[in-house]
Parts: structure tokens; C-alpha cells; sequence
């Protein structure tokens, strides 16, 4: 497995991010274990899959500024 870390403050409780990073991952065949910390979430992803999946991280973090913008 490859540790994967969201440089982003997020609640404890709140679902979102992990649930749509989760479900972001499985939709392109990447399964992961997420761990939500109280300054950062943690993503481990097989080894073989952690370039695909930082790929695709970085991917939705560009549409999500994108979107934020248009706010």
C-alpha cells in the first residue's frame, strides 16, 4: 500500500470529503482505506494504483478550485 495525504483541514465529523474521495476512487477501480485526522486525511491505495490514483486526485482538486471560482 502507498500513503496518500489531503493537505486539507476538515472536520472530524463531517463525511464529505473522505466519502467523495472514497467514491471518487472506486468509480475508477481504486479501492483505499481512508484515515481522517484532525489536521489531514491519510489515503492508502495499493502500490501498483498510487500514481493512477494521485492522478486523479490532483484532477478533481483543479475542478473543485474551478468550481470555487465560479462561486
Amino acid at each position: 500500500m502507498r500513503q496518500i495525504t489531503l493537505n486539507v483541514n476538515s472536520a472530524l465529523d463531517g463525511v464529505d470529503l473522505t466519502a467523495g474521495v472514497a467514491a471518487s476512487l472506486a468509480e475508477a477501480g481504486i479501492f483505499c482505506n481512508m484515515v481522517a485526522l484532525y489536521h489531514h486525511d491519510h489515503i492508502f491505495v495499493p502500490a501498483g494504483l498510487a500514481d493512477r490514483a494521485l492522478h486523479l486526485l490532483e484532477t478533481l482538486q483543479r475542478e473543485s478550485a474551478r468550481a470555487m471560482r465560479k462561486c
